[in-house]
């Protein structure tokens, strides 16, 4: 058996680890089961006690390529001995890290911006949408998460992101996501003619100055609930900005790399953005993140206008190299709809079967799993979600609670596990939420 956890639990080095955590570390990180990692192998995490578990986090949708993959870490390791950092200048792996991302991404995306984390891509996606429009406002959604630097987190559309931090950047205007299992208009998808598309000149009209830049958007909103908007809402979003004379910044900080069975979430609609953010699979685990823009933006800028201390260092490009190659010599985007399909039935499958599981959504190797306490009322059960999160990960599954009420758990294995793997996820999901 993979999963392969041991009574009592937590065991006596987790506890121990997490008495020090709560000691000396801040409580303003994310709340999850208690885990204490000390090491991963592909889809496999062992804890400090020795207890193994399937990874259904991927450390926040991160090791794309699996824990520990071999040619990344050797990657790593032989970047590490060569060249740590070099601020600035040019190096061999930056520059065809650069190339590669070109040459993949949609024909009008022809320079590439290297960086570190997604708030850095995000808030330099809006600083060249401003610089080079002149104007200031920018539209964001309802549930969005774009980071949490400062102008990232005013165009965040939740407000535990920014409760307490008092005035935000000016100009930002919010409009609503399609959710729609939860729908701000109570309208039904069938028949609803994609209303919230319809509902942004509204908002426009209301709230606006006349002096739109951008905007901002994620293919799916993750940190909200994994929320997937309807087919053609992305598609119809992109041709209203360019109707508007708007820039349309693509936020797949999270979506990119395989993680929706495409290489980059754009494919499944043919989006061309003026400007995309990548980050968190693109190193799998290597701090690195991307801003991919069209030169006559980018030209607005003057020489030292932004730059980065360790954006695109050679051991982050060469940690990002290798992630490529493995993604293309072992077809991980296609695995990814492989095993997602599987994972995607079995889960719709239970929520037949499950009365407090509300909602199943997601594409590849990406889904949420929403908890009601009844499917008729969708009153949010948050805390039915975390009794659901420690008994999955007391059971051999590690996985994380999300949502804009705290009651969507989050699918996203590494790409890299295999049908066999899932399948005995599955049983130990269909074990646990029949016992809620």
């Amino acid at each position: 058996m993979m999963a392969d956890v041991k009574e009592p639990w937590p065991g006596p080095r987790t506890r121990e680890y997490l008495s020090l955590s709560e000691r000396y570390e801040p409580r303003c990180m994310t709340q999850q089961a208690p885990v204490v990692w000390e090491r991963a192998e592909g889809v496999v995490v062992w804890d400090v006690d020795g207890n193994r578990y399937i990874d259904f986090t991927s450390g926040v949708l991160v090791t794309n390529v699996g824990h520990s993959h071999p040619k990344h870490v050797k990657a790593v390791q032989d970047a590490a001995a060569r060249l740590m950092n070099c601020y600035d200048f040019p190096t061999p792996a930056r520059v065809k890290l650069a190339e590669r991302l070109v040459e993949m991404t949609p024909e009008n995306l022809d320079k590439a911006f290297l960086l570190t984390t997604g708030s850095e891509a995000t808030e330099a996606a809006m600083r060249v949408a401003k610089r080079y429009t002149g104007r200031h406002e920018i539209i964001s959604f309802y549930g969005g998460f774009h980071g949490r630097t400062y102008g990232a987190m005013s165009v965040a559309g939740k407000t535990g992101t920014k409760r307490g931090f008092g005035p935000m950047m000016p100009g930002v205007i919010f409009a609503p996501y399609p959710y729609c299992y939860r729908c701000p208009f109570g309208k039904e998808l069938e028949t609803c003619g994609l209303f919230c598309l319809e509902f942004l000149d509204r908002v426009v009209e209301a709230e606006s100055t006349g002096d739109i830049a951008a905007l901002i958007i994620e293919p799916y909103q993750g940190g909200a609930g994994f929320i997937f908007p309807p087919e053609g809402y992305l598609k119809r979003l992109e041709e209203w900005a360019r109707e508007k004379d708007v820039l349309f910044i693509l936020d797949e900080v999270q979506s990119s790399f395989g993680r929706t069975g495409r290489t980059f979430a754009l494919e499944w609609e043919d989006l061309r953005p003026n400007l995309l953010c990548l980050g968190k699979g693109i190193g799998s685990g290597v701090p690195t993140s991307a801003l991919l823009g069209e030169s006559r933006l980018f030209e607005s800028l003057a020489p030292g206008e932004m730059s980065s201390t360790t954006g695109g260092n050679p051991l982050s490009a060469s940690a990002a190299l290798a992630v490529l190659d493995i993604m293309e010599e072992e077809g991980l985007a296609e695995n990814a709809l492989r095993v997602g399909k599987l994972l995607m039935d079995g889960f719709l499958r239970l929520k037949e079967e499950v009365e407090v599981l509300g909602d199943v959504r997601g594409r590849g190797l990406v889904m949420g799993l929403e908890f009601v306490r009844d499917k008729r009322t969708k009153e949010p059960a948050p805390d039915l979600t975390w009794e659901a999160v420690l008994r999955l990960c007391r059971s051999g599954v590690l996985v994380g609670r999300v949502g804009l009420y705290g009651n969507v758990i989050r699918i996203a294995p590494p790409l890299v596990i295999t049908e066999e793997q899932a399948e005995e996820a599955l049983g130990i999901f269909s074990k646990v939420l029949r016992g809620l």
